[in-house]
């Protein structure tokens, strides 16, 4: 395509956005609407898969010694976890260690258990973790049947709850966005009607002076794109100063593990980057609808 050709095409788009402003205004209006929408589901959505990874991170199997064991045997209970398929790492921790840890967890009530110091009634256990969430159950049933084991405890049923709800929150905002894309692109689709109509006169005279359907098409296209991506700024600029303003000070207040937010950086690059994809998908979209129906020429 020549250059004369491509800035006839982007001349021809800006005049119609300028031709039909009130539609214009409602097509961007909608996009801006369904992307600032679409950012928030998609800002809720990025820090909850970041929860998920830490909670699976943190999944792991406690497996408590028979105090009764000897050395002897802790080595041969050890071994015997190191040769399960799905095990990725087997970690001894002692009942000393897991007394401080403990008293960790108490923060400064945790004193109190200064007095089991000189008797400790905790267990000797090693920390499992299995190469993927999935595989804890499975690894943890294997495991009770092991000698010299006292007991066995994971977490899976808490974590396969929170990734149900998890799960649940996902597929609601993922119906939520394609509904408001899907209205973004009809808004759309109809602004390029309104051109089309208003240019038939104009079309039928490139026709038959040997004009190309996608000569014809291309202006369409880039006011498509123009209003797909006008109406991703505002969105941009809410979303990311709402979620600075959240990381700056709301987060040092919060001292909950489970809601920690992303960093904003790359997190703002990701946000502008999928919501001018997202603006300019729609834009196109509703404009290749709107042409390939209604342009009959």
């Amino acid at each position: 395509m020549k250059p004369r050709t491509v800035l006839r095409h982007f001349r021809e788009s800006f005049k119609s956005l300028a031709r039909n402003g009130w539609m214009t205004f409602a097509s961007i209006s909608a996009v801006t609407v369904t992307l600032l929408l679409v950012g928030v589901f998609l800002v809720i959505m990025m820090n909850l898969n970041n929860v998920a990874k830490e909670i699976e991170q943190d999944v792991e199997i406690k497996v408590y010694i028979e105090m009764t064991a000897t050395e002897e045997e802790q080595n041969q209970l050890q071994a015997d976890l190191e040769k399960v398929s799905k095990a990725e790492s087997v970690v001894f921790s002692s009942k000393d260690s897991e007394l401080e840890s403990l008293k960790d967890s108490f923060g400064e009530d945790g004193a109190i258990l200064d007095l089991f110091e000189q008797s400790n009634p905790l267990y000797d256990v090693f920390i499992v973790k299995t190469k993927t969430p999935q595989d804890t159950f499975d690894v943890a049933k294997q495991i009770e049947g092991f000698d010299n084991v006292a007991k066995v405890v994971f977490g899976q049923e808490t974590v396969e709850r929170l990734f149900q709800i998890f799960n649940i929150a996902r597929n609601i905002g993922l119906a939520l966005i394609l509904g408001l894309v899907f209205t973004a692109m009809f808004l759309i689709s109809n602004t390029i009607k309104i051109t089309i109509f208003a240019r038939r006169k104009e079309i039928e005279i490139m026709k038959l002076v040997g004009a190309t359907n996608w000569f014809i098409r291309w202006p369409f296209f880039l006011e498509g794109l123009w209003l797909g991506v006008l109406g991703a700024f505002l969105p941009i600029a809410i979303i990311l100063t709402s979620y600075y303003y959240l990381i700056d000070q709301v987060q040092p207040k919060v001292t909950s593990q489970f809601l920690q937010f992303l960093p904003f950086f790359p997190f703002a690059f990701q946000v502008v980057g999928i919501l001018v994809a997202i603006g300019a998908f729609i834009g196109i979209w509703g404009s290749m609808m709107s042409v390939r129906k209604f342009l009959k020429v």
